[in-house]
């Protein structure tokens, strides 16, 4: 690849990466990071990009949620195992709905960086730089938390270290198996506020989806490891170029160069300038990649994104991840549907329904609406269906806890402060992503 290397983005204008004041400081702190163990493998990034394939072809369809920004103190089994669990029960609705396997992906293990609008924040006659995530800063508004730390990178691998091996252990002691959804039962099922129709629902999908395969075992008296084995994989946005390059390395089992911070890292729709440095950085990892599109990108854009991104049109390497709103979802999105119809690109079309979506309240609270994000995704599901295309995934913000950061779903405006609890942008409560999925099952039926 002419002129890449893991380095070549710094002589590219970056973005939402601000200047550390102790580059000294913050080499020692990479070059740390480059001799230590990848968070992920080769063999595992070249299998998820197979299953995105197959996705791009239909076979697949994927999933994709976590949280907005993680945070190192939430970094604790039972929050990790609320938000797998949760994934796990959006999927097997989606499963029974689609009658394909789903691809899951956790926005987890590596979500720890934010891009903002404003570079610094102001309370008051107070004004210090703006959060940017754990792996940045700290979010306490004072002079010595927002100052950049690359300490903090060092953290944020060892959070996601530490993260990725608990999931990877319950994945694979059995906690994840199709043949015993009733483990991943969430306490919540037990709440007033959880109405019965919705838990008869789950319960109803997970007892077909369980008579299902007992039934295939028994005519082919075997067991149905394909159907049955869980694999999950992580994804986060590669923001912080730094932490990025430094676990970017040549690997088996092709010896291509990959990020292996993560399996899927993703260019946001604030750095996906086409002479920017993160789509130079990206344009030379063989990871599968997404691209945040929102009612800003022009067709152009997206197939010259394509051609620097995917040039020989790699089946499993490109995610398009549109994000427009819920009232500018079915103007824009069919145009961009077009040219990459025509071009014949291969991508696989996800929507995320969230950051398009986003409100203040009276009060300054950032929320999103739950009727306004099953919106979106119906009118993301009709306009490819005009269009001949086939919308692949979703991308939520969601959390496994009893957050009140999203109205609708049960939730008022009055609710939100009950328990508002995202360092940055409103997530989906467990009730709402899992209602959520019964709302996508129906659009797919649709």
């Amino acid at each position: 690849m002419d002129s890449w290397s893991p380095a070549s983005w710094q002589k590219k204008p970056v973005s939402q990466l601000p200047p550390y004041p102790d580059d000294a400081a913050l080499q020692a702190v990479l070059a740390e990071l480059g001799r230590l163990p990848p968070l992920v493998t080769g063999w595992e990034v070249e299998a998820l990009k197979r299953q995105i394939a197959e996705a791009q072809d239909g076979k697949r369809f994927l999933l994709q949620g976590g949280d907005c920004a993680e945070s190192f103190q939430e970094c604790r089994p039972d929050v990790i195992t609320n938000k797998l669990k949760i994934l796990l029960q959006m999927s097997l609705v989606l499963i029974h709905a689609t009658k394909r396997p789903v691809v899951r992906v956790g926005r987890i293990a590596g979500q720890y960086a934010k891009p903002r609008s404003n570079a610094s924040e102001q309370r008051g006659n107070a004004s210090f730089p703006s959060y940017f995530g754990d792996m940045f800063n700290r979010p306490e508004f004072t002079a010595s938390a927002r100052a950049l730390d690359p300490t903090l990178l060092r953290r944020a691998y060892d959070h996601a270290a530490v993260t990725l091996n608990y999931i990877r252990a319950l994945t694979a002691s059995g906690f994840a198996d199709l043949h015993h959804p009733e483990y991943w039962d969430l306490s919540f099922f037990e709440r007033a506020d959880v109405s019965d129709a919705l838990r008869e629902q789950y319960k109803r999908t997970s007892r077909d989806i369980g008579e299902a395969l007992r039934f295939m075992q028994a005519i082919t008296q075997a067991k149905i490891d394909d159907l049955s084995r869980v694999e999950f994989f992580t994804s986060h946005e590669g923001l912080h170029l730094h932490y990025e390059a430094a676990q970017t390395r040549r690997a088996p089992p092709s010896d291509k160069t990959y990020c292996l911070s993560t399996h899927l890292p993703w260019i946001g729709e604030r750095t996906r300038a086409l002479d920017g440095a993160h789509v130079e950085y990206f344009r030379g990892i063989s990871n599968p990649i997404g691209v945040k599109l929102s009612a800003k990108s022009s067709t152009d854009d997206v197939l010259r994104l394509l051609d620097a991104l995917d040039p020989s049109n790699e089946p499993g390497r490109m995610v398009l991840i549109t994000r427009f709103g819920a009232d500018k979802a079915r103007a824009g999105l069919p145009p961009l549907l077009a040219a990459v119809k025509k071009a014949g690109r291969r991508v696989l079309w996800v929507t995320d329904p969230m950051h398009g979506n986003t409100k203040s309240t009276p009060s300054g609270l950032k929320t999103r609406s739950f009727d306004d994000i099953s919106k979106e995704i119906a009118d993301s599901f009709a306009a490819h269906a005009e269009a001949g295309t086939t919308l692949g995934g979703v991308h939520f913000e969601l959390t496994g806890e009893d957050v009140t950061e999203c109205t609708g779903g049960g939730l008022s405006e009055a609710d939100l402060d009950r328990n508002y609890a995202s360092l940055c942008d409103p997530r989906l409560n467990y009730r709402q992503a899992l209602e959520m999925a019964f709302r996508i099952a129906g659009s797919i039926a649709d």
